[in-house]
């Protein structure tokens, strides 16, 4: 059935990143062109073998400036906003950069725009990521009316996202420091995500000015994670639940792996708000993490694909 994308150019601005180079693999599949815009897209090389001949074509770009927004985007059929930060800048880049875009969008006769925003995203909430996040929702939404707004839980994948980190520390760490220890998150499959976004993307008709959440089917807690990921690589893991006040701690001190929004986003959580539309009225089946864990852990086993079912070290 031929995609109503074919030889439409979508403009992915982040597409250089983890989610984006999931978006542009599901594209490219549905025959759209792809203009993939980024501070740095030469890190989006590896996706030319995936493409045919003037399929796919990279601009740098950078978000802060208008003008350079509006570059990337002119001649757009629809584009799709993915930069976010847990870093600086988060306003110019999560609020602002969308901002830029959802105009230029507009302004060039573009037909379909989604944002990329996140479960409890609230521009009402006190500075900081689920603000910035929830001021480009708005902002986006005021410029072009009929954007489709996405708000994933934690994005998991083999390649990035939160499961890489976690497995590593599993496979590193005899016992694990376990920061949220309840906190519940409902992880999506990137892949599910990527087809949620060219769904929106090909019938904006339906699915423009809507907000649709992106949870996974099961609700999980901080330290079943660990341990489901724990399983799946055949190790014995202690997991040490840390208490709030330690974990401000290590979120206050320089180069720590956890910053104040990480450890507000784990403290609140991430699941599915009740009510809310989910990804099932996108067309979107989304699959349990537990279906992909075994073979993504294969590599962090201590003897790869030949470590039976004991338990390794």
């Amino acid at each position: 059935m031929t995609s109503s994308l074919e030889n439409k150019l979508v403009t992915i601005i982040g597409g250089s990143g983890f989610i984006g180079s999931h978006v542009a693999q599901d594209l490219l599949e549905r025959g759209a062109r792809l203009r993939i815009a980024s501070r740095h897209p030469e890190q989006a090389f590896g996706l030319k073998p995936l493409a045919n001949l003037g399929q796919l074509q990279f601009a740098r770009c950078d978000v802060r400036k208008k003008e350079s927004i509006a570059a990337c985007v002119a001649g757009s059929d629809a584009v799709v906003y993915l930069v976010g930060t847990f870093g600086a800048d988060q306003k110019a880049l999560q609020a602002d950069g969308a901002a830029y875009a959802a105009q230029s969008a507009a302004d060039g006769g573009a037909t379909a725009f989604v944002y990329m925003s996140a479960i409890g995203a609230d521009a009402q909430k006190e500075g900081g990521y689920y603000s910035t996040k929830g001021q480009g929702e708005e902002r986006v939404l005021a410029a072009f009316p009929k954007a489709t707004i996405l708000r994933p839980s934690a994005v998991a994948g083999e390649e990035e996202g939160l499961v890489p980190m976690f497995a590593q520390m599993v496979k590193s760490l005899p016992v694990i420091p376990v920061f949220g220890a309840q906190s519940k998150l409902q992880p999506v499959i990137v892949s599910d995500l990527a087809e949620a976004v060219g769904n929106a993307l090909e019938n904006p008709g339906k699915h423009g000015g809507k907000t649709y959440e992106a949870a996974g089917p099961v609700a999980m807690s901080m330290i079943e994670i660990y341990e489901a990921i724990a399983k799946a690589q055949r190790r014995k893991r202690t997991m040490l639940p840390m208490p709030d006040s330690v974990a401000a701690l290590v979120a206050m001190m320089p180069m720590s792996p956890l910053n104040s929004d990480q450890l507000a986003m784990l403290k609140e959580g991430s699941a599915a708000t009740p009510g809310a539309a989910q990804l099932d009225r996108l067309g979107v089946k989304v699959r349990p993490l537990s279906l992909f864990l075994d073979r993504w852990m294969v590599q962090y086993r201590r003897q790869g694909r030949f470590t039976g079912e004991q338990t390794a070290a």
